[in-house]
């Protein structure tokens, strides 16, 4: 049997900068687009890498495409489902870079498969325990639209992932678990990983910020998790505490989570027996609305001989 790497996606930010403008992150008040501080976002980036390697992953670096500087957020790349790797059917500004993550998830031997439904990866679609959670929302044209205050308009962004998406991949990728549909309501929490995290041993322990739910999907929470499930006051969620990376490695359950989370919930974390980084990405989260775990795609286990060491 061939010797096993874990492997994870990450995307070079030397051309991360706003473009598309796809999410409440990204815009000011005024609805224009924020300008990145692309120096500190490397900094914070390669720390970020740096840390990853450290724990003993290997970090798969996407090549900086100018066109495209969403690749930093691979998350949204798609989702490994044992062997197989299902594509994202993205928004139309960042479908461009779909034959780039074929291509590099391909070069590390998984076989990718595509979608019709509109699907953006594990950002949308991850295990939690016993169950998979699915979350999607309303799909809109984004678009500026007049308002009564100040300024007169608002923009309207929508939500990323549609509930047909779910029901494709159950039919062609059958899970091993149930999977529970959710339905985000909040456009500042326009994935599910933006409110959703679960981490611990066997990824037991869920971090929900429910109101970015609706009442029906943060009911079916409590009853799935009950003891099991952490509540994210709005300071923690707004610092996107719930984007958080999880990995157990040797038997250590560990959550990478964004800096200025508070005491008060990494001490919860901690006593579920996993331990916390803190790690600053906050150029990301700030300017992009992507925080660690968009930051980071989990491809699991491969053949170590598929891997570049130059990467």
């Amino acid at each position: 049997m061939a010797d096993l790497v874990h492997a994870v996606l990450m995307g070079d930010p030397s051309h991360f900068a706003v473009v598309g403008g796809a999410n409440p992150h990204t815009r000011d008040r005024w609805g224009r687009r924020k300008t990145v501080d692309r120096d500190l976002a490397i900094r914070q980036w390669r720390h970020l890498r740096d840390l990853l390697r450290d724990l003993g992953l290997h970090v798969h670096v996407i090549p900086p495409d100018p066109r495209h500087p969403g690749l930093v957020y691979p998350a949204n790349a798609g989702i490994r489902i044992v062997d197989d790797f299902v594509l994202s059917n993205l928004i139309p500004t960042r479908e461009g870079e779909l034959p780039t993550y074929r291509h590099e998830v391909e070069s590390l031997g998984l076989q990718c498969h595509t979608l019709a439904s509109r699907f953006e990866g594990e950002a949308d679609l991850f295990p939690a325990g016993e169950v998979y959670l699915s979350t999607c929302g309303e799909i809109q044209s984004q678009r500026f639209v007049p308002r009564l205050g100040w300024p007169p308009w608002r923009r309207v962004y929508g939500f990323r992932s549609e509930p047909a998406a779910l029901e494709e991949i159950q039919r062609r990728f059958p899970f091993d678990r149930e999977a529970l549909p959710l339905r985000l309501v909040d456009e500042r929490y326009y994935h599910g990983d933006t409110c959703l995290c679960s981490f611990g041993p066997e990824r037991r322990f869920l971090l929900a910020y429910l109101s970015a739910l609706a009442p029906e999907s943060a009911d079916l929470l409590r009853k799935q998790f009950r003891e099991r499930l952490i509540q994210l006051p709005a300071d923690d969620a707004e610092t996107y505490a719930a984007n958080s990376f999880h990995l157990e490695l040797n038997g250590e359950s560990i959550l990478v989570m964004p800096k200025g989370i508070s005491t008060c919930l990494e001490e919860s974390v901690r006593s579920r027996d996993a331990r916390v980084i803190k790690v600053d990405v906050s150029e990301f989260k700030k300017k992009g609305g992507g925080s660690v775990k968009c930051m980071v795609a989990d491809l699991g286990e491969i053949p170590k001989f598929s891997v570049n060491c130059t990467d």
